[in-house]
């Protein structure tokens, strides 16, 4: 197996929902075309272009804003700093003017209603997550390229050997569960402590822990945010929010200004079952409704997943213990060393392996994080993981209207719930005595991917996306 290099940057990634894989990877690999033309001093030539989608980006391409997404790269904007609320209005400038400032410096005629195909019948081989730009320069020639959109934001260009950090050594070299377990074993160290010496390689580990605990903020403002936005959810189904409601009800009052005095207000409520499940469901839905909104979220590993992680690190903190910082960055690098093991061993891809690639995986990251974080072993912690897992196998992705809405909010949920649950279990659990291992389930996930009905992978062409009637009111 070929040595891939993934940091823990490269599994949480800021953006702008509602997809990874459809929203910010094409996102991306619009920025990279545009790159490309300015490399090869061709942007300022360029005097028509067109943009074609593939596949599931195709098929689920309008309800995930895939070609809201492109534009935006397009017009070199960035996803990490593009002020969301803006969104709306540039799509809407570029629409009626029919012109696109190409990366922020050159105009062109474009009209994305003619000039960006879904093409629903076709699908490239390499991946379902397809895209090619072509552009006509003025000197008559043209000049096309091909992107993968491969989950997670990672995006790899057609005819590259891989895609996402460049390949870098690392002191310690990690392609499965068991590679991690060899090196926690010979070394001492904890998984956290082994992704931290490996992240050396890229960087001082000072920059480092500022990047985590940035990407923290990050899903803090995003929690908190989502639990103070009242309305429905765009798209046209009439979803409502929900996690205004449920946190209202949830704080019976108290006072707060601000993210801090809320968050004290929630520790101080007391440890009831009934009380902290709850709020871990109201961290969850916060987050994807946020990211279904095109909201500013962190993809964890995936966005349409991107409630779980924050939902268990943010129980974590609440009532558990764990708000200090040490123990928050040794949450996010755990949890992403277990994200970059499925990533190389299977995919975070859900038009790969429909949402047991995406919820299960974060399930099972958080799972292990949590437990590590609770003072559970190396070996536990990847019990935790594949426990998580094991009870996410087949989870087909299923969006109704191609939104990252039904079921994928409610999904976040029962994520988060069963990472506690994993780690919980594996916490009174001898390792030893286990039946089933994190590589095991990793290739089982692989196996079940590969043998998966494609309208169960992010089509909605099959499922919940074909039972539902559009325009039932919510239950």
């Amino acid at each position: 197996m070929s040595q891939e290099s993934i940091s823990v940057f490269d599994m949480f990634k800021i953006g702008v929902g509602p997809s990874s894989s459809h929203t910010l990877g094409p996102w991306r690999a619009a920025q990279m075309f545009t790159q490309k033309l300015e490399a090869k001093n061709l942007l300022q030539q360029v005097i028509d272009l067109e943009v074609l989608l593939y596949g599931s980006l195709a098929k689920t391409g309008v309800g995930h804003g895939t070609d809201v997404a492109v534009q935006l790269g397009l017009s070199g904007d960035d996803p990490v700093t593009f002020d969301v609320n803006n969104i709306d209005a540039k799509i809407a400038d570029i629409k009626a003017m029919k012109k696109l400032i190409l990366a922020g410096r050159h105009e062109i005629n474009f009209n994305p209603v003619e000039d960006i195909e879904f093409l629903m019948a076709e699908s490239l081989p390499f991946h379902p997550n397809g895209l090619s730009f072509l552009v006509k320069l003025n000197n008559g020639e043209t000049f096309a390229e091909t992107y993968y959109s491969i989950g997670g934001g990672f995006v790899q260009q057609e005819g590259e050997a891989n895609a996402g950090n460049a390949m870098v050594e690392l002191p310690f070299p990690i392609n499965t569960a068991k590679d991690l377990l060899h090196w926690c074993r010979k070394t001492g160290m904890a998984i956290h402590e082994v992704v931290m010496e490996n992240e050396a390689a890229w960087r001082p580990e000072q920059q480092t822990k500022d990047g985590l605990l940035n990407i923290w903020r990050v899903m803090q403002e995003c929690i908190y945010r989502g639990c103070h936005t009242e309305g429905f959810l765009p798209g046209g189904l009439q979803v409502r929010r929900r996690a205004p409601a449920v946190n209202k009800k949830l704080m019976e009052g108290k006072p707060y200004t601000n993210y801090l005095e809320w968050a004290n207000a929630i520790k101080a409520g007391g440890n009831n079952f009934n009380y902290i499940l709850d709020w871990v469901s109201c961290f969850a839905l916060a987050v994807n409704e946020e990211n279904a909104s095109f909201g500013r979220v962190v993809t964890a590993p995936t966005n349409g997943a991107a409630g779980v992680i924050p939902a268990v690190l943010h129980y974590y903190i609440s009532f558990c213990g764990g708000d200090n910082n040490e123990k928050i960055i040794q949450f996010l690098a755990t949890a992403s060393e277990v994200g970059s093991i499925f990533k190389k061993g299977a995919t975070i891809s859900a038009a790969m392996g429909g949402c047991q690639a995406e919820i299960g995986v974060s399930s099972a990251m958080a799972a292990a994080a949590l437990t590590e974080c609770l003072g559970g072993t190396q070996r536990q912690a990847l019990m935790a993981g594949e426990i998580a897992m094991e009870h996410h196998l087949g989870m087909t992705c299923d969006p109704i209207a191609g939104l990252v809405q039904i079921p994928c909010i409610e999904r976040n949920t029962m994520g988060a719930i069963k990472a506690i649950t994993a780690s919980q279990l594996a916490l009174q659990s001898a390792p030893d005595f286990a039946k089933v291992s994190l590589d095991g389930v990793i290739k089982t996930m692989w196996d079940t991917a590969l043998d998966m009905n494609s309208k169960y992978k992010e089509t909605a062409d099959g499922g919940l996306a074909v039972n539902v009637p559009l325009g039932l009111s919510e239950c």
